[in-house]
């Protein structure tokens, strides 16, 4: 793609790196067929290709973005199906993260749009708030039926009720140093996360439980919050920054094989900071940091794990989140872990595709995270599969709320190596043995 930015637009870091990604793209399509919004709404501008150009026209002629580049941008569930698809190697992913910033700077919205954003990167980040948000969102339940009419904020407001749990789990406190049992055969620190920690804390704890008795010690350190990707992916260059710095600090000081992830939306985040920090004073940490990151699955893989149980006899269908199939390149791995802990898995039509979670998105843009996830809760059915596993706590939470249990990946290989049955599957543990 032919582009024209000044001289001096290129000496801006960001601005030459969008020049590199958008000449690169040879404007071909193929992205669109396996695109998620351009599936389901057919249009032009929400297609990779069709953002592509307003993002260029946008930033080539040095304007504030409109209401339009917002809407289609915003459109965007950045799951990149697109650079799992794309032949020219189109780094999509660093294009649209720097049009967010973009319009997050230069276009004023509604605003109602305003203060929800606001407010969830106030509480998202942060679990303590976001507990307080939750048990908070009992009240307004009760009357969510008095949300008057069909405009976009009574659906995001809608929608922010409906995914909030009737019930939260107690906290389980995870910072500090977890001996490894035995013999240690490696030292890793993890991210503890924000929302995960609030809406499903066991993964944490399945989490150190598992590499603990494999003879691994993690540490988890206080300093280490919120990866960052929230904010992020809402433009809010400075607030993701800050988040991000905070981890590389409290993770630079250890001495560590890895730092474990086992949220993949995060871990594509922190596997991007030394992108994020390459013009910043911490670039060598952070580009340090990224090469250690390493999801839980890639973790348990390096040290061999394997079950100490019978095979329960269950089927699993694997959703395999965007973060971690088109993210990271992870796609094998998990299934194959599954299937040596005993598990019977099976992949639903359409894996390629969007739940429609994507961190915040299934709030501002309800109407089609909604077609998404019908979309993929009848494509999982069709598997007639007894548990649906996930390795990212969004897209768990955007496919509960059906017949079928969700769990994290790592609770059912914790599970299967000694733990404890997720508390999802009461019920369907019969064929377990309590080896």
């Amino acid at each position: 793609m032919q582009t024209n930015f000044t001289a001096l637009q290129l000496q801006d870091a960001d601005t030459a790196e969008a020049n590199r990604i958008l000449r690169s793209c040879v404007h071909c399509g193929m992205c669109t067929a396996t695109c998620p919004t351009f599936v389901e709404l057919g249009d032009e501008l929400d297609s990779p290709r069709g953002r592509i150009y307003l993002i260029k026209d946008m930033l080539e002629n040095g304007r504030a973005a409109t209401e339009l580049e917002a809407r289609h941008v915003d459109r965007c569930l950045s799951c990149l199906s697109c650079m799992t698809t794309c032949p020219s190697g189109v780094n999509y992913m660093h294009l649209v993260d720097h049009a967010r910033r973009h319009i997050e700077e230069t276009y004023q919205r509604p605003l109602p749009e305003r203060v929800l954003r606001g407010a969830l990167a106030f509480l998202l980040p942060y679990p303590r708030r976001f507990r307080a948000a939750l048990k908070l969102a009992g009240i307004g339940r009760a009357m969510r039926g008095l949300i008057p009419g069909q405009s976009m904020t009574a659906q995001r407001l809608r929608a922010m009720l409906d995914l909030a749990p009737e019930a939260l789990p107690a906290a389980q406190p995870v910072h500090g140093v977890h001996a490894a049992q035995g013999p240690r055969r490696g030292r890793v620190a993890l991210l503890a996360g924000c929302a995960q920690q609030v809406l499903d804390p066991e993964i944490n704890a399945a989490t150190i439980r598992l590499l603990t008795r494999m003879g691994i010690e993690v540490v988890v350190p206080p300093e280490a919050g919120c990866c960052g990707a929230l904010t992020h992916h809402m433009g809010r260059h400075h607030a993701a920054m800050e988040a991000a710095r905070a981890n590389i600090q409290a993770w630079s000081k250890l001495e560590l094989d890895a730092v474990v992830i086992n949220a993949s939306g995060c871990g594509t985040t922190v596997k991007d900071y030394g992108f994020m920090f390459r013009e910043e004073p911490e670039a060598a940490d952070a580009a340090r940091i990224s090469a250690i990151a390493m999801d839980i699955t890639e973790v348990l893989a390096k040290f061999d794990y394997a079950p100490t149980r019978a095979a329960p006899g269950l089927t699993v269908a694997y959703h395999s989140a965007c973060s971690l199939q088109h993210g990271q390149k992870i796609t094998a791995l998990p299934k194959q872990l599954l299937q040596r802990a005993g598990f019977t898995v099976k992949e639903p039509l359409e894996g390629h595709l969007c739940c429609g979670s994507a961190g915040t998105y299934n709030i501002m843009q309800p109407e089609i995270a909604g077609r998404l996830r019908a979309r993929k809760l009848d494509n999982i059915r069709r598997t007639r599969a007894d548990i649906i596993a996930a390795g990212n706590i969004g897209c768990l939470t955007q496919l509960a709320g059906d017949a079928m249990p969700t769990v994290h990946t790592v609770a059912l290989l914790d599970w299967m190596a000694g733990g404890p049955a997720p508390a999802a599957l009461q019920g369907h543990t019969a064929s377990a043995s309590s080896g």
